[in-house]
């Protein structure tokens, strides 16, 4: 069967990217490139590239979609896990800190904590029993805290 030019084309390709692979010497190569170009058949073109690695399909290396379609779904599900993680621990940390001065609060923000429990006197209260004078503005009865 007789080959066509663009046949003894790609024979001159697969010689080409032979030697830039380092499988053929630039004298091999010229010599090749001299039979391919005056090759008329397939047989004579694959005698002269019998003894190359046979090329890679080009379609077989590539990449099937579904895999690049798994791949982007695995991604975008692995930034809603960070991102997942990262919101727990920060609404953790501000739970905590909620806590803190919840705590905080309870202790010592409602009116003295534990002194007004164990009946010392409060400073921002004056008791029933001490009534105020109308003249002098202190409290009979005893001294009050103010």
């Amino acid at each position: 069967m007789r080959a066509s030019d663009a046949d003894r084309e790609r024979a001159a390709d697969r010689l080409r990217n032979a030697t830039a692979e380092g499988r053929l010497l630039a004298e091999e190569l010229e010599e090749r490139l001299g039979t391919v170009f005056s090759a008329r058949t397939y047989g004579e073109l694959d005698a002269v590239v019998s003894d190359l690695p046979a090329p890679r399909d080009e379609r077989r290396s590539k990449t099937p979609l579904w895999v690049k379609a798994t791949l982007a779904l695995a991604i975008v599900m692995a930034v809603i896990a960070v991102l997942a993680v990262v919101a727990l621990v920060v609404i953790g940390l501000a739970g905590a800190w909620l806590l803190w001065v919840f705590v905080a609060w309870a202790c010592f923000g409602r009116g003295g904590g534990r002194r007004s429990r164990l009946g010392g006197h409060s400073r921002h209260r004056i008791g029933s029993t001490h009534r105020m004078s109308s003249r002098s503005g202190v409290p009979r009865g005893g001294s009050a805290w103010l």
